[in-house]
């Protein structure tokens, strides 16, 4: 401990005070040398070398003989002998060109070979010239000129680093103070790196190795986390740096928001690996950062499930150039269909997904028809018309608007999408004897307070209804739907919204800082969606077990500090944390209130009758569901009203029908007054 406060009150000293006379003269010198050209010091450098290999043979001798023998032998030819034999190794081998302030253990090592080899040949020299030598000898003069060797370039190096110091001191004394979390190799080599910086101070390691506790690294002391209050309270630390590219990403975010609670800035560091591959700056926006986020291990997939309804079989995606349709083909082609039909609204996302499953399909040297279809989920006739065609025995139907503040001021056009396109894709699947449908729904269509969740929920009505009706006529057809929440990284979801304010330098935008949601990733929710449609039958309800919720303030801060920048409380949490009053960040975080039909949390269930599956993040939910019978009477309402583009008619059927739709209190308000 006593290390550590010398070595910061040094930082904090006045270091215009004069320094010794004899430190003066020996920096003054040292500054003398670094302003010689590289040849002047490489020549410098092999008289040194001269005289030290030279004097490591005499004194080899003096250590080997008493009595003054040393004397009675002629050791001129080999003390001679041993520089001119050896300094052309030294030039051979480049040990010259290294920069002295900058040399490590390899270059330790790489003198241990050269001189190796240069005594081999020292000593074959004497050989030839009938110059006898005691044995021993040899290997004390070894020992000695590799020390002398070593030793003399490591007191070049610390004079010459100590000599930049007393520049730098002045500096450093405005420097942030910099703690590192994990003192391994990566610590180490951070620490190193800012040992060269004016803007960083480290002034302490933290790891949980109970063997390090105590020690001394780099001439910082290693705290234990235990200390974490002890170092607050002693020390001004303005942030700590996570050095921990091994660790496991939910422990990773525990050591982040432990530190987070300590009111300690943080910021998350890659890999050397990163760095050096140049992935610095993707990482925090791509696939590693967004499973970083959710903290928890990827579930091995059931490879049965997977292929149960893909594997040479023909097979259509509705919405394939969004986001989880297109997943969904990427998966899907890995299970080696006979055909994947795209289906897509979009002629540019279709182009894209068309484009880059090709490359695949290419790349892999399989046979499967990859076919684009431009179109509408709207349009019935049409989608009969493929599937007939292609003969499709496996549908997925990904095909929905999702935005919540879109829908809710396009209702018609809304409900039409997601309500009567599900209605159409599957009487277009009965008609043409698909075996497989599986329709990708949401968690907010549990007891919606939107029309997009309220849309979702009448699909998953229409999916029900229809099941029941073609088990009824004996059809062993297969209609499921799978109920998930927010897609990290999907086109609805936040995280690319925030990407965008991170890079525009902020802000970040955030209706509550109370508001949280369910989080998965694309490739794991389109494999489970996967998994889950080959166990459906009978109309099944799938809910994907999605973790913990996630509070979206806390997803915002960690993708701030991930992307290397520190965080601006917005002024609700600085209200109701007065401790956090005094951090300055960079990227700030605004609360803008919440948006029409927005809710605070999300449900995955509308009842409690859950049963377990064959799968552990999959379970079979039992909802209410209308006969398909009321379910035509609803859906010809709904159907006059969007003719009409009436508005009040629209919301009046979807509280009759959606069971659990409650709109939000001005959406009531307004109700309330049309009707009077």
């Amino acid at each position: 401990m006593g290390k550590f406060v010398s070595d910061y009150d040094m930082k904090n000293k006045n270091h215009d005070a004069p320094l010794g006379q004899s430190k003066i003269i020996a920096n003054t010198f040292v500054d003398m040398l670094l302003n010689f050209s590289r040849i002047q010091k490489t020549i410098i450098m092999i008289i040194v070398d001269s005289i030290l290999l030279s004097f490591s043979v005499w004194f080899s001798y003096v250590l080997r003989l008493t009595d003054g023998q040393a004397l009675g032998y002629d050791v001129f030819y080999p003390v001679l002998l041993a520089p001119v034999v050896s300094i052309p190794f030294f030039i051979r081998f480049r040990l010259y060109k290294s920069v002295i302030r900058y040399l490590n253990e390899n270059y330790w090592r790489e003198i241990a070979k050269v001189l190796f080899v240069a005594i081999c040949v020292w000593f074959i020299a004497l050989a030839l010239f009938k110059i006898d030598i005691p044995r021993s000898i040899l290997f004390l003069y070894a020992i000695l000129a590799f020390v002398s060797v070593v030793g003399s370039r490591i007191v070049a190096r610390n004079l010459i680093i100590s000599s930049s110091r007393i520049g730098e001191r002045r500096k450093i004394r405005d420097a942030r103070n910099i703690c590192i979390y994990g003192a391994g190799q990566a610590g180490r080599s951070l620490a190193a790196a800012l040992s060269c910086s004016h803007e960083f101070y480290v002034i302490a390691f933290i790891d949980d190795d109970p063997t390090l506790k105590g020690h001394i690294i780099q001439g910082k002391p290693v705290y234990d986390p235990s200390q974490l209050d002890e170092l607050a309270q002693s020390r001004k630390v303005d942030e700590i740096l996570l050095a921990l590219p091994s660790v496991p990403r939910a422990e990773k975010l525990e050591i982040i928001t432990m530190l987070e609670r300590k009111l300690f800035e943080v910021r998350s560091l890659p890999g050397v690996n990163e760095i050096a591959l140049g992935q610095v700056r993707k990482a925090w926006f791509q696939g590693d950062f967004i499973s970083d986020i959710l903290g928890r291990p990827k579930a091995a997939p059931n490879a049965g499930l997977l292929k149960r309804c893909i594997q040479g079989k023909n097979v259509l995606v509705t919405g394939a150039g969004g986001s989880i349709g297109s997943e969904l083909c990427r998966q899907i082609l890995f299970q080696k269909p006979a055909k994947l039909i795209l289906f897509e609204l979009s002629e540019v996302a279709l182009y894209e997904v068309e484009a880059e499953l090709s490359r695949f399909i290419n790349s892999q040297d399989t046979v499967i028809e990859l076919v684009g279809i431009l179109g509408t989920a709207v349009d019935g006739e049409h989608l009969k018309h493929v599937m007939i065609k292609f003969q499709i025995e496996t549908v997925y139907h990904a095909a929905a608007y999702k935005h919540v503040p879109i829908v809710e001021h396009n209702m018609a056009t809304g409900l039409k999408n997601n309500i009567f396109g599900t209605l159409n894709v599957t009487e277009a699947a009965v008609a043409a004897g698909v075996k497989n449908f599986v329709l990708i729904s949401t968690d907010k269509a549990v007891r919606p307070t939107n029309v997009m969740g309220a849309s979702k929920r009448m699909s998953e009505l229409v999916i029900q209804a229809i099941s029941e009706r073609e088990k009824a006529k004996g059809n062993s057809m297969r209609l499921s739907m799978v109920r998930f929440g927010n897609v990290l990284g999907s086109s609805g979801s936040v995280i690319p919204l925030f990407i965008k304010q991170i890079r525009m330098g902020g802000p970040i935008t955030l209706t509550d800082p109370e508001i949280n949601r369910f989080f998965m990733t694309i490739p794991e929710a389109a494999s489970l969606v996967i998994q889950a449609g080959a166990m459906g039958n009978n109309g099944d309800v799938f809910v994907l077990d999605m973790g913990d919720p996630i509070k979206i303030i806390n997803l915002a801060r960690r993708m701030i500090q991930m992307a290397g920048f520190n965080v601006k409380e917005p002024e609700g949490v600085i209200n109701k944390y007065p401790e956090r009053r005094e951090a300055v960040g960079e990227i700030a975080i605004i609360i803008t209130g919440l948006r029409p039909g927005e809710k605070l949390y999300e449900e995955l269930l509308i009842g409690d009758n859950v049963t377990e599956t064959e799968h552990d993040l999959i379970m079979r939910a039992s909802e209410v569901s209308l006969s398909w019978k009321d379910l035509q009477l609803s859906l010809d309402e709904l159907l006059a009203a969007i003719n009409d583009q009436d508005c009040f008619k629209m919301r009046e059927l979807l509280l009759k029908y959606a069971n659990g739709y409650t709109p939000d209190s001005n959406v009531v308000d307004f109700l309330k007054k049309e009707a009077s």
